[in-house]
């Protein structure tokens, strides 16, 4: 008996829960069961049970105000997997270095895991003092520059989710008022970048830029951290700053971001 064709073995359902998914794949963040049953072809009850189960393990989520479907966290999760089977962490390391080297300030690249930022990677300074290494920690997203700059591209209602509870002031700099950090992340969206002020530790600045894969998406941020005397508004502007940008700029383009569009 011959081998029989991979084709034979494909389950029907889970074409359709794949086809479900890749429907999201434009610039349409959310649609509701009655546009996917057409797009895909299916009886509205199929679409549902199908986004019913894709919900159970987070790979979609239901909007509570409008009652569309979006992708899940869990779907993200997956994509950084693949992100960083494909080298996130390789190729960010010579950037790192290459900050330490012409500044001789902490880098540290973060992802954001379910509301939280944690820094999957770290090149410190040559100094005496500098800022301790926080490399598999969890830290706030409203009072860190890793998080600011990454939730500020995200959609109001994405980051409504991420700011739901309580906003616990770390310092006296600490923004915990909604609307001033809904203005303050609108700011970071314009301008590419976000700066800590002391807002999580006492005497410690940093500026953090966002990085882009090839889908445009932004999936992690680069910082670089330091004690709040030696990052001055003037060195900030005059030299970290540009240093960041550029640096987020070269290891986005390495991910296959279109700096040019």
């Amino acid at each position: 008996m011959g081998k029989r064709k991979k084709s034979s073995y494909i389950i029907q359902s889970v074409m359709n829960a794949l086809d479900l998914l890749e429907e999201f794949r434009g610039d349409e963040t959310e649609l509701g069961v009655t546009e996917l049953s057409k797009r895909l072809n299916l009886h509205k009850n199929n679409v549902f049970r199908i986004l019913a189960t894709l919900e159970s393990r987070g790979y979609m989520e239901q909007n509570k105000l409008s009652g569309n479907y979006r992708l899940g966290l869990r779907v993200l999760e997956l994509g950084q997997v693949f992100i960083k089977h494909m080298g996130l962490l390789k190729m960010a390391r010579p950037v790192l270095r290459e900050i330490v080297d012409r500044a001789n300030e902490t880098a540290y690249l973060g992802l954001i895991r379910e509301n939280r930022v944690v820094y999957v990677d770290v090149v410190e300074a040559q100094r005496p003092v500098r800022v301790v290494s926080r490399v598999g920690v969890g830290l706030p997203v409203y009072a860190s520059a890793v998080g600011k700059v990454q939730i500020a591209y995200e959609s109001a209602d994405e980051i409504d989710a991420v700011l739901e509870g309580p906003l616990t002031p770390f310092t006296p700099k600490t923004i915990i008022d909604r609307a001033e950090l809904r203005t303050h992340l609108e700011k970071v969206h314009q301008q590419g970048y976000a700066i800590d002020d002391e807002e999580y530790d006492d005497g410690i600045r940093c500026v953090a830029v966002p990085i882009h894969d090839y889908t445009r998406r932004v999936i992690a941020g680069l910082s670089i951290s330091g004690p709040a005397y030696r990052f001055t508004d003037e060195r900030l502007e005059k030299e970290l700053i540009p240093l960041a940008l550029e640096a987020g700029k070269r290891l986005s383009e390495r991910l296959g971001y279109d700096t040019s569009l």
